[in-house]
């Protein structure tokens, strides 16, 4: 759910297609790097 949340959000945040495509970039970093803390942590 926080994660649709901060999605939405940052599709907001961006004002062009160039934007977009960064922030959508940004998000899939920051949700690997997420994944990768969980699998290191178990």
């Amino acid at each position: 759910m926080a994660l649709a949340a901060a999605v939405v959000l940052t599709l907001a945040g961006c004002n062009t297609i160039s934007g977009a495509g960064q922030d959508v970039s940004n998000t899939g970093h920051a949700v690997s790097h997420a994944a990768n803390s969980v699998e290191n942590h178990l």
